[in-house]
């Protein structure tokens, strides 16, 4: 038994030297175990999302003011929100949503991802006057009538929805 042990240990030993050598090559060879960009890029928007929907959600409750004064927290249009959030996250976004419309990157509806913003034509006279966050889950981050503020919607079947015009990634 003792010997079979010592021929198992042996095979084990064998390779994990092998493994070790190997890695070891790969190491020296590429320079380093980095991450893919693109794995660290994903992560770090997804991190940034997480903090965009957090930040928002501290804000829940608070009054809607069509207009209100940029840095203002005390009340919130939907751009100004969506302004605000972005900003304390390292995002710069014009003040108006259809500024906001034409800024980041072109996402189709079936692409959504957390962070992204979602802008809609609520009058239904061709121009974007409404910016959302979508959250994920069909969910979004906004502010859009006094009496309700800052509050999450349903996205499927809203008026959100209905409404809808296009979606950008800043993130």
């Amino acid at each position: 038994m003792n010997s079979t042990k010592k021929t198992i240990m042996g095979k084990t030993l064998l390779g994990k030297t092998l493994l070790s050598v190997t890695l070891s090559l790969s190491i020296a060879l590429t320079g380093s175990l980095a991450v893919p960009a693109a794995k660290v890029e994903a992560a770090s928007s997804s991190s940034t999302a997480s903090s965009v929907i957090a930040m928002g959600q501290k804000f829940l409750g608070v009054d809607y003011k069509f207009g209100a004064k940029t840095g203002n927290t005390s009340s919130f249009d939907c751009s100004s929100l969506t302004q605000y959030i972005y900003k304390k996250n390292g995002i710069t976004l014009p003040r108006s949503s259809l500024s906001q419309s034409k800024v980041g990157k072109y996402v189709s509806r079936s692409n959504l991802k957390a962070g992204d913003l979602i802008f809609s034509d609520t009058n239904r006279d061709g121009v974007i006057n409404h910016v959302s966050i979508y959250m994920g889950n069909g969910k979004l981050l906004h502010t859009y009538r006094k009496g309700i503020g800052v509050t999450i919607s349903t996205f499927a079947g809203s008026t959100w929805s209905k409404t809808y015009v296009t979606a950008r990634r800043v993130i």
